[in-house]
């Protein structure tokens, strides 16, 4: 296996720390909103990760944090809070917004065929850990005090552009007007880890503590939650390009303060989605979500089958054209599986299949190896079906489940069946071909014959 490592820029062989053993910690949802459709391909790609490396025989073991206390607009120190934002906009508690948005969430990841990570730890069931973490780094000489908060003095880390290799003034946007927003930091790249004040009144989500009643600083929720669960060691930190300048950047600063040594071995970053704008985000206001697209009338391996057809460390512009393009290829790829004969137990295509995602996950070409199995003449029907079935033990593509069907669409689709058929006795033969391709694109399988057409819903 070889992974791209945003720390050396460079494309690597994949060795784990303990023999056959992978730890992976990837940045969970800030649930105060439903996650757009940019967070969801981030989470696509990451689940196409594990689900490699377990067919590669590594026993993966996956960690995700929540974060339902409050974060910033931005991720720096600055911006409003998203979980008050929330709260506002629907006049809701807090508490009642995060757990809300986090079932939200596993909603989406569950349409979307994601496996649910092994370990998942809510930010606001740590608060002790944190306040033991900030101990130590106190201890250690890499904290300050100053209007009731804590804070990382970056100026004792040296390596602190390690990972963003930017220079500070970089960094941040509006690192300056910080300076302003916030006077007690010594240096604008000074990150908070201990709030007792801000310029949020009416905090709901406070705890009393050895630092003064208040609430953790967004970056250590990540650094304590992973160690919790792997030690002072990590084979994998995965998160969007967005995470690198600041949060991840923050990330290995203290825990790296806190440990002594190297973290993390591997930094697994996907790219954005972006649109004629530029990144989607929720702060932007309007936002696209798995939900929304489905109002539209698309389904969510629709857009699935979208972001696979493009690398994960390139930006992906999103455009309806192209999401009709991956809606209409879908079905037609779906109906073509679902019309091939019961399985039958084959190796073929599987190392070909494989090949690519161990080169850095490259779904696009593993793609290209299912349709060249499809159209081998020199399998049978039920081998590809096997070994297609197997490739989507990796790509969630639900290439072989039925839809559920209900009166209504049945009836839809049994008058377009009849209306081809009495264009057909007519000889419009165009007006036929197209509304085969209409069914066809709504994921419906005809078989024509001498009694008439039959049809089935994929």
């Amino acid at each position: 296996m070889k992974l791209y490592n945003s720390l050396s820029l460079e494309l690597e062989d994949f060795v784990p720390i303990k023999e056959n053993e992978v730890s992976i910690y990837t940045c969970g949802p800030t649930v105060y909103n439903y996650a757009h459709i940019g967070n969801m391909r981030t989470y696509v790609s990451e689940d196409i990760l594990v689900r490699t490396l377990d067919a590669l025989g590594y026993d993966v073991t996956r960690a995700m944090n929540i974060t339902d206390v409050g974060h910033l607009t931005d991720d720096g120190d600055d911006g409003d809070d998203k979980m008050l934002l929330g709260a506002k906009r629907e006049k809701k508690t807090v508490w009642e917004i995060a757990e809300y948005y986090t079932q939200a969430f596993f909603k989406d990841m569950e349409e979307l065929r994601l496996k649910t990570p092994d370990i998942i730890e809510k930010a606001t069931d740590h608060i002790d850990d944190y306040v033991s973490f900030i101990q130590v780094l106190e201890e250690k000489g890499y904290t300050y005090q100053a209007g009731g908060n804590v804070y990382f003095d970056i100026s004792k880390f040296p390596r602190y552009t390690e990972l963003s290799r930017m220079p500070l003034e970089n960094l941040q946007i509006g690192a300056r007007e910080d300076v302003v927003h916030d006077t007690n930091k010594k240096n604008p790249f000074d990150f908070v880890l201990w709030f007792t004040q801000s310029k949020f009144e009416n905090q709901q989500m406070r705890w009393d503590t050895i630092y003064g009643e208040g609430y953790p600083g967004w970056h250590l929720e990540c650094s304590v939650i992973a160690m919790n669960a792997f030690g002072p060691k990590l084979d994998i930190h995965c998160g969007g390009v967005d995470h690198i300048p600041t949060h991840h950047t923050n990330e290995i600063a203290q825990t790296e303060s806190y440990t002594g040594e190297k973290w993390v071995n591997y930094w697994w970053h996907a790219e954005w989605l972006i649109d004629q704008e530029g990144k989607m985000s929720k702060s932007r206001g309007e936002f696209l979500s798995l939900q929304y697209l489905k109002t539209l009338g698309y389904e969510p391996m629709h857009y699935k089958y979208f972001l696979l057809g493009s690398h994960y460390r390139r930006q992906l512009l999103f455009s309806f054209e192209g999401l009709d393009g991956a809606k209409e290829a879908y079905e037609r790829l779906k109906a073509r599986c679902l019309a091939l004969d019961p399985p039958v137990e084959t190796d073929a295509y599987w190392e070909e299949f494989l090949q690519p995602l161990r080169n850095d996950l490259n779904t696009a070409n593993a793609l290209t190896v299912l349709y060249d199995c499809l159209k081998d003449d020199s399998l049978s029907s039920g081998e590809k079906a096997y070994a297609i079935q197997r490739m989507d033990g990796i790509l969630q593509l639900g290439l072989f489940e039925k839809k559920e069907i209900d009166e209504e669409l049945k009836g839809k689709i049994q008058a377009l069946v009849d209306e081809r058929s009495k264009a057909k006795d007519e000889k419009d033969y165009a007006r036929a071909d197209a509304l085969r391709d209409e069914l066809t694109a709504m994921g419906v399988t005809l078989k024509d014959s001498k009694e008439g057409t039959t049809w089935e819903l994929s």
